[in-house]
Order: C-alpha cells, then sequence, then structure tokens
C-alpha cells in the first residue's frame, strides 16, 4: 500500500517553514557527500514546446530518503490550456527496500521546494536588514519566491515585474493581504531593480530582463526562471559583478545559461563560482562576506530538493491522518 497526497493535500500539509527546513537539510547532507543525484535526464517535446524530466535521487545521514520526481515544462500552458507550466508528479520510496511509499502531486511541491530554495539562498546571502524585494515574472513562482523571501528576512515592500502588467495586478492584489505587506505592480522596471535588497528573477524570459548596472551594492539575486544553456535571464554584467553561488556546480555547468553563455563570452570563467549552497550552510565556505557585496545564487532545481520534501510531507501526513491508502 502507497499513501496517495493530491494537490489539496500537499498545499494543506506544506507551509513554506517546513518546506525551507526540508530544503536547507538537503543542501547540507549534499556538501557532507550524503546524497546520490544523478544529472536530471530530459525528452523535449517540440511539436508541443514542452520538456519532460526525470529528477531522482537519494539523500542519505539523518533524511534517509529516495525518491523521483517526473516533471513537464510547458510554457504555453497557461496561455492555451489554462494549466500550469510545471507539472510535476513526485514517488517517494522506503530506502530500507524500494518499496513505494507515497505518490504525490509534485506540482505545488515544485512550486514550494523552489521557492524555498530562494529562501534559504536569502537566509545564507542577503543583507540581514533588507527589506525591498523585486519579483520578475508574475507566475507561480514569483508567488512562493516571495513567500520565502519574507520568512528569510523582514521583507516590508515587494514590486512586480511582469511582461503582462494585468499579470503584476492580480499577484499584488494576491499577495499584498496573503503576506502582509505592500506589494506594488509596476512597469518602471529599473527604477524596481535600483530599489531592491533582493531581486528574484522567476519569469519564462530567454533573454536578460535588466541591465546589471543597474544593481546597487549590496544586493542579492536569485536566479531561479532559466534552466537550459541557451537562455538566461540575467546578463553578463550581473554575474560578473556578483559574488556567485550555486546549487550544483556540475548542474550550473551543464545547465544554467545564465553561467554558461558569460564563461562562452569569455567574461568570467568556471573558477568565478564561489561554491555551492550547501557548502555555506554546512559551514565550509562564507557567505556574503560585506553589506555592500553583491550576491547572487543561481538555481537549477535539484532533485534532493524534492526528494527531501517530499519526505517531510510523508511524515507530516502520517501523523496527521492525511491522504489515501491505495494498493499498487
Amino acid at each position: 500500500m502507497a499513501l496517495l497526497l493530491t494537490r489539496q493535500d500537499v498545499e494543506m500539509l506544506l507551509p513554506m517553514s517546513e518546506a525551507m527546513a526540508a530544503v536547507e537539510e538537503a543542501f547540507r547532507q549534499l556538501a557532507l557527500g550524503q546524497a546520490v543525484m544523478p544529472l536530471r535526464s530530459a525528452i523535449p517535446v517540440p511539436a508541443h514546446n514542452g520538456l519532460n524530466l526525470a529528477m531522482p535521487a537519494y539523500i542519505g545521514g539523518d533524511l534517509d530518503a529516495l525518491g523521483l520526481k517526473v516533471v513537464s515544462v510547458y510554457p504555453d500552458n497557461p496561455t492555451r490550456y489554462n494549466l500550469p507550466t510545471v507539472i510535476a508528479t513526485v514517488l517517494l520510496n522506503d530506502p530500507r527496500t524500494g518499496a513505494p511509499l507515497a505518490l504525490m502531486d509534485g506540482t505545488w511541491l515544485t512550486a514550494m521546494r523552489t521557492g524555498a530554495a530562494g529562501g534559504v539562498a536569502a537566509k545564507y546571502l542577503a543583507r540581514p536588514d533588507a527589506e525591498v524585494v523585486t519579483i520578475l515574472g508574475a507566475g507561480v513562482q514569483g508567488r512562493t519566491q516571495l513567500m520565502a523571501a519574507c520568512a528569510a528576512r523582514p521583507i516590508r515592500r515587494a514590486y512586480v515585474y511582469d511582461a503582462l502588467p494585468e499579470r503584476s495586478r492580480t499577484y499584488a492584489a494576491e499577495m499584498a493581504p496573503k503576506l502582509g505587506i505592500e506589494v506594488i505592480p509596476t512597469e518602471d522596471l529599473e527604477r524596481a531593480i535600483r530599489e531592491a535588497d533582493i531581486v528574484v528573477a522567476a519569469s519564462n524570459a530567454h533573454e536578460p530582463i535588466f541591465p546589471g548596472a543597474w544593481l546597487r551594492p549590496g544586493t542579492h539575486i536569485n536566479g531561479i526562471g532559466s534552466h537550459t544553456p541557451t537562455t538566461r535571464e540575467l546578463d553578463t554584467e550581473t554575474v560578473r559583478r556578483a559574488l556567485v553561488v550555486v546549487d550544483q556546480r556540475e548542474a550550473a555547468l551543464a545547465e544554467a545559461g545564465d553561467i554558461i553563455l558569460p564563461i562562452r563570452e569569455g567574461a568570467i570563467t568556471e573558477a568565478h563560482i564561489h561554491g555551492e549552497l550547501g557548502q555555506i550552510v554546512a559551514g565550509q565556505i562564507p557567505g556574503r562576506t560585506s553589506p555592500e557585496q553583491i550576491t547572487l545564487f543561481k538555481s537549477v532545481g535539484l532533485a534532493i530538493q524534492d526528494v527531501s520534501t517530499a519526505a517531510r510531507l510523508y511524515r507530516l501526513a502520517r501523523e496527521r491522518g492525511v491522504g489515501q491508502e491505495i494498493p499498487l
């Protein structure tokens, strides 16, 4: 018997604090050498402008969790089918036997664990007094990234910018009362970048959204939206100016156009990558070293985030009697 957890179950069980705790521990175990995680396998579906990904991982140590996420990324879904861009399912296995423990909706889990990674990065890299965040992209990721930023820092105001202004207005109307902060939809991108303590790029853009010269000293950037070698949300100047931290070096150098393209241009080398977020969490390398430093966390998303969050969800579901037992 396996436990089936629906989208509704996942939303009910998983606050951002739990997601951030799970993801932070996953990054720590990765840095300690306790994770087995192949690079994701990708199947392009060009006829439908889609991408299908398989992401397995085993995390040892105190987590001792085994699982697999299958995730589809279809940028046309919101406008053509009224579906999310990202749709996912997670299978959690018993690491002792390999038997299935749970099958759960991975779409909201993915949104939350990705937001949580941004929150953990802000916890270790953003200035402690960061109060203003600018969100680039008013989609699901923009929402969970703001939730996580508010959990990590004393945020009092957020700007939201989207290529479709109506999306920004809807976002602001939803998120301001939800988080109890001022959320301002804006079309003045330069002002939003120049005033930000934290900038989160969580869009579907294939080209840089803003010039790096707009960033003021002390800004922290989370680069979340792009995850292929030929696309990027951040320009070369942004990457060149920043202390660059990645989720995993191997994955970033294989998949993160925000890093790969500046290397190809000759603007930086691989040595420009300061290290991995887990190394900072584990105390192996320093994070921010001055209030004026510009810091950048570039994430392509790792299977350890999914598996650690799924394991946390499974434990919470068992404790609270949530979910449906199903024979397989």
